[in-house]
């Protein structure tokens, strides 16, 4: 079963909006043929475009759910899309052949849905169900590298992933850097203050014995 691409299905609509940014990119037709390819792109209309923006903010739920620790609410979030999309394996061995161009046999995720939106939910729901149970919750992640909060797949091998692109990683390190170098300026500075407020009292008592003894000499 081809886990890696199915899943990255539900990934790839995920991203297509960007909630703390404010920005969508899935408004037009076109832009919903971008994601199928060009597999589905002869079936998809406008009625696509609402369809999957809805199925979009279900599957970001089930990232969310899965990132935040709550498994059982992912697991529910994703069921019910699996519900409402079925789907049917497939065995098939097209474009696949072996040394002696006999066939590779491998699964398919077969849809059989009346238009292109329901068919992308159906598979994008069901690679994710199979990445979920396969690899475990905790590889359904929401970027940490704020604004982003892009879905991901973590698959690396100490499930240590916690950006979805080097890049964000990248600019959440050197964010870290900065906080650092300006929490030890603070720190430095809140030091100097404290030990110029310990001279200062020990100057004013010394400028006061001063100015008392004489009047006690007289």
């Amino acid at each position: 079963m081809e886990l890696a691409y199915y899943s990255d299905l539900a990934v790839r609509l995920v991203n297509s909006e960007e909630p703390s940014r404010g920005t969508d990119t899935l408004t037009s037709v076109e832009a919903v043929r971008a994601l199928f390819g060009e597999s589905q792109a002869r079936r998809t209309t406008d009625a696509d475009v609402t369809r999957l923006r809805s199925v979009r903010a279900r599957l970001r739920a089930v990232f969310e759910a899965a990132a935040g620790g709550d498994e059982v609410l992912a697991v529910d979030l994703l069921n019910a899309l699996l519900i409402e999309f079925p789907v049917s394996p497939q065995i098939s061995g097209h474009e696949f052949r072996d040394e002696d161009g006999r066939p590779k046999w491998h699964m398919h995720i077969a849809d059989y849905a009346a238009n292109a939106g329901s068919g992308y939910a159906a598979t994008a729901s069901m690679g994710l169900a199979f990445h979920l149970t396969e690899l475990g919750a905790d590889r359904l992640g929401i970027c940490e590298a704020s604004p982003c909060r892009n879905a991901y797949l973590d698959t690396s091998t100490n499930r240590s992933r916690r950006y979805c692109s080097d890049r964000c990683a990248t600019r959440a390190n050197v964010a870290a850097y900065r906080a650092r170098k300006r929490l030890d300026a603070e720190r430095s500075a809140g030091a100097e203050r404290s030990r110029r407020q310990d001279r200062e009292p020990t100057g004013r008592t010394a400028d006061t014995a001063q100015e008392t003894s004489p009047a006690l000499d007289r």
